[in-house]
């Protein structure tokens, strides 16, 4: 980067942390520390919302995603707005009239305290690994950058975020996500439009979307059927997107502290209703123009050079390596292959079925060439990592953006990942002093005493301290997971669902007790990792989103039996 990037680059990330900073003076106890003494307005709490989901992962990894695997990513977000009307109509009124602190409160009140304890400790579990993953995401710029070791990287990053969360707590959290999404929005046009500018003298935004749908990019919706019925492991298709994306955002924005913690900083019911239902409107056309940016990406290459990797470093390491003269055969195929599908788009016709179906016949060659050199990456001799789907917007930014722009875009990520991990190791803390911290200790919280409060406040930040170091850790683990938007997804569905199902039977089934509802959920966990493995090891087919319906109704199902079971047997 250039030294008008890193001046901008720095300028922004100062800046947001002052305003942050400034904007979190609040009273020092918990309600203060966690839910900004429950004042924030609608638009806010919306920001807020949409702050904490929108994480480095989703602006960095989706692009790549669209580019790989096409626009169907989208469909998982097609059961969002539905479950926002229920949370709005059950969840929000019952979690504002207790007046509670976290989700899981409610549950020691409608079943006991074991309930309460293994449900925040599943909600601890599954954001304190999937944080971890959000820490590595921006750490893979700067190691990109800079050329430095990740795991270096990670505890610089890590200890960053770390700073800024403890310092500042929900009101800090709130106030910078509502300028990091204002820039994040902005930037995210200004690399639409720089894609489309930089493409050749008569090309432009309609044809770089014929060219990306001749290849099988702008398959916006899928049903999942083949000629053999429905497929099950099919990830993403209309289907599983409206009912298994709609028990996931239920379970999500209904039982996860992080999103939870964030409508509950609202003045009321009101605010926090139109935040949410907002959330609804504006969650999946936003996430659709972030897909179609990877899109665009993928008919951008097809104009101007691709790389045969788009992770430079590990492209690096491998031609430092005994395989390079095998590497640069495939990298001078790969050129070949290039060109020769340029010759094709200057007069290719999207109507033109024969210049069409060459076009895909070519980047079926050029797929098949960067499987190779995939290969050679993951080879005994160099142990890379050779997943380059969460570099393929970085790339472009660093390769093609001007002075200035760079430095805006990096910061953009940077800015995604700080309001969503800080949101989350905020929610981590709230859960841990909360539900088990004070809770074990049997200390009622007294707002009028003023040296309990100072005493929680602090309490609070050394949780939130501790929880930000335990993410760092996990961040060091996580190379070589594939892409990140999938990865943080498919963790968060082998929890949410058993959680999601321990919340309906607390609503819905009121004549189920404490010991039947927490048996399923033990039970109903287990079984949802072993499909997880099952599916993993291709003993089944069936795609990540079954398993939070699966998980729901597992409990629930179990829940209801074992209760009459145990009705049954007193009877008797």
């Amino acid at each position: 980067m250039s030294r008008l990037d890193w001046i901008i680059l720095s300028c922004t990330l100062t800046g947001i942390i002052l305003y942050g900073l400034y904007k979190s003076r609040t009273s020092k106890n918990l309600e203060g520390y966690f839910l900004s003494n429950r004042s924030m307005p609608w638009w806010l709490v919306l920001l807020s919302v949409m702050g904490t989901q929108a994480s480095a992962v989703t602006f960095l990894s989706a692009p790549g995603q669209a580019f790989t695997d096409g626009m169907r990513f989208v469909q998982y977000y097609l059961g969002l707005p539905l479950a926002m009307v229920v949370l709005c109509i059950t969840f929000v009124p019952l979690f504002n009239k207790l007046k509670i602190f976290t989700a899981y409160e409610f549950l020691e009140q409608r079943f006991d305290l074991k309930t309460r304890s293994f449900t925040s400790f599943l909600f601890l579990l599954s954001r304190g690994l999937s944080t971890g993953i959000s820490i590595y995401a921006p750490s893979i710029i700067l190691s990109s950058l800079l050329g430095w070791d990740i795991f270096w990287t990670n505890i610089v990053m890590g200890g960053l975020l770390i700073i800024y969360t403890v310092t500042g707590g929900a009101k800090a959290v709130a106030y910078t996500q509502q300028l990091q999404l204002i820039i994040i929005f902005v930037g995210m046009f200004v690399a639409g439009y720089m894609i489309i500018h930089l493409l050749p003298a008569g090309v432009g935004l309609v044809d770089t979307l014929k060219v990306s749908g001749a290849n099988g990019k702008m398959n916006v919706i899928t049903t999942g059927f083949t000629g053999k019925g429905f497929d099950w492991k099919d990830k993403y298709n209309i289907i599983s997107g409206v009912i298994g994306g709609f028990f996931l955002a239920l379970s999500y924005f209904g039982t996860d502290q992080s999103q939870v913690g964030r409508y509950l900083t609202a003045k009321d019911n009101k605010e926090s209703r139109i935040g949410l239902l907002m959330n609804g409107l504006v969650k999946v056309p936003m996430q659709f123009l972030i897909l179609l940016l990877g899109a665009m990406l993928f008919g951008f290459y097809q104009f101007k050079p691709q790389p045969i990797f788009f992770n430079s470093g590990q492209q690096q390491k491998l031609l430092n390596s005994v395989k390079k003269d095998s590497a640069v055969l495939l990298e001078n195929q790969y050129t070949l292959v290039n060109n020769e599908k340029q010759a094709i788009l200057q007069h290719w016709n999207a109507s033109d079925s024969t210049s069409s179906r060459q076009l895909r016949q070519l980047n079926q060659q050029s797929g098949a060439l960067r499987s190779n050199y995939k290969s050679l990456i993951n080879s005994p001799q160099v142990k890379g990592d050779d997943n380059d789907t969460n570099y393929v917007f970085l790339r472009f930014v660093v390769d093609y953006l001007p002075q200035g722009l760079v430095g805006l875009l990096i910061a953009i990520i940077f800015l995604a990942a700080w309001g969503s991990i800080a949101a989350a190791l905020n929610s981590l803390a709230s859960c841990s002093v909360v539900d088990f911290h004070f809770r074990f200790l049997k200390k009622k919280h007294d707002v009028d005493n003023i040296q309990q409060c100072e005493m929680e406040y602090k309490v609070s930040k050394y949780y939130t301290l501790g929880w930000g170091i335990f993410c760092v850790i996990v961040a060091e683990f996580a190379t070589g997971m594939g892409s990140l938007i999938e990865a943080v997804n498919v963790l968060g569905s082998l929890f949410y669902g058993v959680i999601l199902g321990i919340f309906l039977v607390a609503f819905y089934f009121k004549k189920v007790k404490a010991n039947a509802v927490f048996f399923a959920a033990v039970i109903g966990e287990a079984l949802v990792i072993a499909l997880f493995f099952l599916d993993k090891y291709g003993v089944i087919g069936l795609g990540f989103l079954w398993l939070n319906v699966a998980g729901a109704l597992i409990v629930v199902l179990l829940g209801v039996l074992f209760q009459s079971f145990a009705r049954n047997k007193v009877l008797a």
